[in-house]
This record gives C-alpha cells, structure tokens and sequence, in this order.
C-alpha cells in the first residue's frame, strides 16, 4: 500500500504530490507556473487550483513568461471574463506584474532560478515531520524572501504564498516522514 501526505490522497492532488510537490525545479517557466498557482490558491482550496490547472496554463500562454508580461489591459479584461480559471482581477494582474518582474530581472543578469535557490545555497531544506499539524504555514526564511520579491515589486508573495511556493518547488521539503514520496 502507498502512504502519501494527507492532502496527497484525493485523487486530484494525487499526481501532483507523487511526480511534482517537493522536487527541486529549476526551469523558470516551472517556476513561473508554481509561483501562479500558489498566489492563484490564496483564499481557495489546492483541489480549486488542480481543477483549473490545465485552463490556467491555456490563459497564462502555457507559462511563458516572457510573453505573459505582454499582457495589456485588454486581456487582463478578458481574463477576467474567463469562467475557465479564477477570475480575480487583481490576482490576475499580480500574474502579470510578477511575469514583468522576472522578466525584468533577466535583463538585469539576475536568473530567477539562481535567486531563489540562493536562499538555500542551492540544497533542499529536508525536514522531518511526523504529521501534517507540525508542517508550519511559513517560516523565517519565507518571511525574508517575501519581503525581498516585494522589494523586486512581485505582488501577492506574502510569507505563507512564498512558503506554499518554497515547498512547491522543492526548496523545502515537507513531506511526511510516513510518506512514500518524501525523497522523490
């Protein structure tokens, strides 16, 4: 019998924390797309995002960045007409905005990657938890990287989005010690 992570059992959860949550990424475009993902979350369930996934990949120009930072008030506009994904105009424009961001880093000489795997000297944080109460909703290093993407002008990065973000990405490391999929 598999053992996943409590959230990891439903079945739309189930392949992404088997094959994605918690495994380092590095590709900006992944990157890109779980940072999305977690802001799109705030508010809503995880099961809310997994259902709209793949509509959000079509709106978000299959997580180019490059060409999401484009993205004028017309197509905010549509956007917010779009039944497909969640229609929160100002999340949709923190999408936009953070798209810029990344955007303007690269042209900075500042790879987006390397920034935020810097918080890590480039090695996942592997914790050990027994069960899902003692995972926290952010620490002190998300408190920190939030305030510095803010600083960037990246919008709803607050530290438990950035936290969700950091494990997301494999930054960190949170699943169970129980689970079958903690290493992967």
């Amino acid at each position: 019998m598999v053992v996943r992570c409590a959230w990891g059992e439903d079945p739309i959860n189930q392949a992404y924390h088997d094959h994605e949550w918690g495994r380092p990424q590095f590709e900006p475009r992944a990157l890109f797309e779980a940072l999305t993902l977690e802001l799109m979350q705030s508010g809503l369930s995880w099961k809310t995002i997994m259902n709209k996934r793949d509509n959000f990949k079509l709106a978000f120009s299959n997580w180019d960045y490059n060409q999401v930072a484009q993205y004028d008030e017309a197509k905010v506009d549509a956007l917010v007409q779009d039944a497909s994904i969640i229609r929160h105009r100002k999340k949709i424009e923190a999408v936009i905005n953070n798209a810029q961001c990344m955007v303007e880093m690269e042209a900075t000489t500042i790879d987006f990657s390397a920034y935020i795997w810097q918080v890590v000297a480039g090695m996942p944080i592997v914790n050990h938890w027994q069960h899902s109460d003692e995972v926290p909703a952010t620490t002190p290093l998300a408190t920190e990287l939030s305030r510095d993407l803010k600083r960037r002008g990246f919008k709803f990065v607050g530290p438990t989005t950035t936290y969700a973000f950091l494990q997301a990405i494999g930054v960190i490391n949170d699943h169970l010690e129980s689970c079958d999929f903690k290493y992967n």
